[in-house]
């Protein structure tokens, strides 16, 4: 059986609905901090608690002889990492290295880590491949990057291998999984807001960025594909594959004006908006490169049409809004 942390949530959940869905047999360790019980899949054994928490775990390993985990749980928000850094290094890294370790320890040795393209922090080039510097800028790119070293370092002690897997912008809803963050803050979700009455308007932060438009670029990937992503990890640990670290985006970006406009054909309406000055931080392009995990997982991308992926946002958060 496979363990999923954070599986209530928006990436875990979906992963673990997915991994249903491939016949394997799914439990879920979520503490509900950021979701409800409602959202966690059909047909997965449930655990309400924290990562850790040594005998949870191991009672969970121990009664469904787990051989894998795939781990989701964490905090998420850049913008509140910076706020409060303590929040995101003492629940994302320390409960991880805990929870890491009590794996190891009940013979837990493949586990496949949801990291970040966060780790990589200011691009010096785009593509961003896997070669690419490390430098992340904030404490949440920061939490996730200490956990892959952690995992690095239990790969050389011991029998653990992991891949990690550096997402870059998720987006999108399937299965009935989709984005429920409060508050929210990725750029879809929130666009959508406006022609569904829960948003005045939308704000674009910077227009004068070295693009086409002016506007910053993202690399936004289906929550479907990544899913699929992570089965492949597992898949590819099972067949004996050594410790990796992976990029997942299309390889291709859109504008915020673009995916504004795409928005607006979906939802066929006109979507209010206000330009503002830039953000700090903001670099002005992020591309993936995804040849490391076409080559080594052998992923295929299923979403890579824009409208199509607001498209399954769109509906999942119409019926959201619903009232």
């Amino acid at each position: 059986m496979v363990l999923v942390t954070g599986g209530a949530g928006y990436i875990g959940g979906t992963t673990a609905r997915y991994l249903i869905e491939q016949g394997e047999q799914v439990v879920i360790l979520d503490s509900l901090v950021s979701s409800k019980e409602e959202d966690v899949p059909k047909n997965a054994i449930f655990y309400k608690g924290d990562i850790a928490d040594t005998e949870l775990v191991t009672n969970i390993v121990k009664k469904h002889n787990i051989e894998a985990c795939l781990h989701f749980a964490a905090f998420i928000e850049v913008a509140e990492s910076v706020e409060n850094p303590y929040k995101y290094f003492e629940n994302n890294t320390s409960k991880s290295l805990i929870l890491i370790n009590t794996l190891k320890n009940n013979g837990v040795s493949k586990i496949v880590f949801s990291s970040t393209a966060a780790v990589y922090g200011e691009p010096k080039y785009t593509p961003i491949d896997e070669n690419h510097p490390l430098n992340p800028v904030n404490p949440y790119g920061m939490s996730k990057f200490f956990i892959e070293n952690i995992l690095s370092s239990y790969d050389a002690s011991s029998n653990v291998r992991f891949v990690a897997l550096r997402y870059f912008n998720a987006c999108g809803a399937w299965g009935g999984s989709g984005e429920k963050h409060n508050p929210e803050t990725h750029l879809i979700p929130l666009i959508l807001q406006v022609p569904l009455g829960k948003r005045e308007k939308i704000y674009i932060n910077g227009t004068d960025y070295n693009t086409p438009d002016g506007t910053c670029i993202r690399d936004y990937i289906h929550v479907y594909d990544l899913a699929n992503a992570h089965y492949l990890a597992l898949k590819y640990l099972r067949a004996g594959g050594k410790s990796e670290k992976i990029n997942l985006g299309t390889g291709k970006g859109f504008s915020i004006k673009e995916v504004i406009e795409v928005c607006e054909k979906v939802a066929e309406k006109e979507i209010n908006k206000e330009i503002r000055g830039r953000r700090a931080g903001d670099p002005a392009v992020l591309i993936a490169s995804n040849k490391k995990a076409k080559e080594i997982l052998g992923w295929n991308i299923t979403y890579n049409n824009l409208y199509d992926i607001v498209q399954s946002a769109y509906l999942f958060h119409s019926n959201i809004f619903k009232s």
